[in-house]
């Protein structure tokens, strides 16, 4: 399979705290991928892992791993689910404005931090194929609800790339398709979805 290395500027990561480099991503389609492993921030995501397991070897998600312990979360996203999760690169969080992410790993933050991150999150598990059945069905968009109570959309843009819409009307592009877990699939994506308030 070849690999290719991406170091665009991505809006949004969910699990680092430091800038990554870029993101590595299969070329092969999401839909005949299976369930082998994918190469994301420079390391093997194995489906016999859970999304925290796996994350945290991901070059690329420190800052949304550093997120999702500040916030509590670790317990919730290593449990049975399954969960997709819709998982911003290093990069979508150094777009935010300065300042934002230091100030939502404080304590006090701790709240906002947690709905920001369960925004990202959708019960069940919600493949490329899964999406694109869902827009499909829905005339060309599927409405998401999210752990957190709020509503994404995925949109199709060309036959095999799918975006989501977050409720402040910002648009991230999924780079990396069904890097499935022991507890669901992860699709990373370049921006950061805010919920409306």
């Amino acid at each position: 399979m070849k690999r290719i290395s991406i170091k665009a500027p991505l809006i949004a990561s969910f699990l680092a705290l430091a800038v990554g480099g870029g993101f590595v991503f299969n070329t092969v389609q999401a839909a005949t991928m299976g369930h082998d492993s994918v190469m994301v921030g420079g390391q093997s995501m194995l489906p016999g892992k859970d999304i925290v397991d796996n994350a945290v070897n991901s070059a690329d998600h420190t800052t949304l791993v550093a997120a999702v312990k500040a916030a509590g979360l670790v317990d919730t996203l290593k449990g049975k689910g399954p969960f997709t999760v819709f998982a911003p690169v290093n990069s979508a969080f150094t777009a935010l404005p300065a300042g934002t992410v230091d100030t939502l790993l404080k304590p006090e933050n701790k709240a906002t931090l947690s709905k920001i991150l369960t925004y990202h999150v959708v019960s069940g598990k919600l493949d490329m194929a899964t999406l694109a059945e869902k827009i499909k069905a829905g005339g060309g968009k599927a409405e998401l609800t999210t752990v957190s109570g709020g509503k994404l959309w995925a949109m199709m843009n060309g036959p095999h790339n799918i975006t989501i819409k977050d409720e402040k009307g910002n648009v991230a592009d999924i780079t990396t398709y069904d890097v499935y877990q022991s507890n669901g699939v992860i699709q990373v994506i370049d921006k950061v979805l805010l919920p409306k308030s």
